[in-house]
């Protein structure tokens, strides 16, 4: 069993993890603002843990975050509040979280960030533009640490059930996918620690979820290397 942190746990994706994770015996710590998020959060089987991100420093964090065996940053601003918002949760964030984690001792770090393709060709907006680097350099800030991280870009997110099927590699053409697909390659990464410090590109596709990471970890040689590595407690 795993301890799993959820850093944004009320969001879409975050819930369907943490029902995925309680289903499989997992247990899901879900990071919430909104009293209102509590209830329903104990509904999917995670365990509420109020705590808002502008607010917290990184010991207080570090003190929320401690037992758990992984952390998953699932946050995001979602184009509320403009660029000041998403340079707050999606970048001061991550880096508030990642420092957390290390200094509550926790090795295995993954990051939901963005396909770097989304909306290539099509006339966006200032804050989107402001999202997608803000996103890129929370990748770079991951990557650089010592950390056992893993960064999944997932497609355009999409509100359909979840097929169990996904098209996944180290690059890939963009798509769309299911965000219940996304919450499913979340949890079999957490529970494949041999796929470890790559970025994973996830689109809808035709090959079980568990197929497909596990295709990652053999393809990638990092992740590969991994395996003869001494195993850490998650």
């Amino acid at each position: 069993m795993h301890s799993v942190f959820i850093v944004g746990g009320s969001g879409k994706v975050a819930r369907s993890l943490a029902h995925q994770l309680a289903e499989r015996g997992h247990q899901p710590r879900s990071l919430y603002r909104h009293a209102q998020q509590a209830e329903g959060l104990k509904a999917l089987g995670a365990s509420p843990v109020v705590g808002n991100l502008l607010d917290l420093d990184k010991e207080s964090l570090a003190k929320l975050m401690a037992g758990s065996d992984a952390v998953v940053f699932a946050a995001g601003a979602g184009g509320k509040g403009g660029a000041q918002m998403t340079d707050a949760i999606d970048g001061h964030g991550l880096e508030l979280s990642v420092a957390a984690a290390q200094l509550a001792g926790i090795r295995r770090f993954i990051l939901v960030s963005a396909f770097p393709e989304a909306a290539r060709g099509k006339s966006v907006s200032e804050t989107f533009e402001n999202y997608m680097a803000v996103k890129k350099r929370a990748d770079v800030h991951l990557a650089a640490t010592d950390l056992d991280w893993v960064i999944l870009r997932p497609g355009t997110l999409l509100d359909s059930p979840g097929t169990g099927k996904v098209h996944a590699g180290l690059a890939i053409p963009y798509g769309d996918v299911p965000r219940d697909d996304v919450a499913t390659a979340l949890l079999q990464i957490i529970e494949q620690p041999c796929v470890n410090r790559v970025i994973i590109e996830l689109t809808q596709g035709s090959t079980p979820v568990n197929e497909a990471i596990e295709r990652v970890a053999r393809d990638c040689p990092q992740a590969s290397s991994s395996m003869t590595r001494p195993a850490n407690k998650d």
